[in-house]
């Protein structure tokens, strides 16, 4: 194994740390609301000031491997793709913490009614599953896997779209208490994020594995 390869396998090693620590951070949200725990939402803004040291540590491990190595083709594109999913997952875990602060802001627990108006649980499900896809995809350099993450986001969109008309059509009937289903809507719109996230790494695995660019794709 040549001195790159070394550091090929590292980088690749501290990716998968990095998108364990993500997905942690969205199951702890998601936990957060349904059991309204304030402390497990202070814990995920605890775990965000590591998440970005760790994100600038695979920042400067990739620049590294540039100015030593000069790495081509393959090589060169797992270590560009592996900036853009650096990038993408510090995204996620950014949204992560905007869903803790709304916990931590309201002043009461999420209804469950609400919760299951808006198919929480499901958004959540869906969002969980895309990062999981993306991480067996990088981990077994899969491609079939990385492409299933694309139609898990269409169900993302339906659900963040169904949300949207639902909030309009209580506020237009002068629902009592609109703040409260704008809080979930924000979370909504936030796991939203993360889907387009997690599909922008299984994009860059695709660049990386069959060097195709899926950055417009239809």
């Amino acid at each position: 194994m040549t001195h790159l390869d070394t550091e090929l396998h590292y980088l690749k090693e501290d990716l998968i740390k990095m998108t364990r620590m993500v997905r942690s951070q969205i199951s702890k949200g998601k936990n957060s609301i349904f059991d309204f725990d304030k402390d497990l939402a202070k814990e995920i803004l605890f775990t965000e000031k590591r998440i970005n040291a760790f994100e600038l540590k695979i920042d400067r491990d990739c620049e590294k491997i540039f100015a030593l190595y000069n790495p081509l083709a393959a090589d060169l594109r797992f270590v560009l793709a592996a900036l853009k999913i650096n990038s993408n997952l510090e995204r996620i875990a950014d949204n992560a913490e905007s869903v803790a602060h709304y916990v931590m802001d309201v002043k009461t627990p999420f209804s469950v009614e609400v919760l299951e108006k808006y198919n929480l649980t499901k958004m959540y499900e869906v969002a969980l599953a895309m990062l999981d896809d993306s991480l067996d995809a990088l981990i077994n350099e899969d491609t079939e896997l990385a492409r299933k993450v694309f139609i898990k986001d269409d169900i993302l969109d339906e659900i963040n779209l169904a949300a949207i008309k639902t909030t309009l059509a209580l506020i237009e009937n002068n629902h009592p208490d609109p703040l409260h289903y704008l809080s979930v809507l924000s979370v909504i719109r936030k796991i939203e994020r993360m889907g387009d996230q997690s599909k922008n790494i299984a994009e860059e695995i695709i660049f990386y594995i069959e060097a195709k660019v899926l950055k417009h794709r239809t």
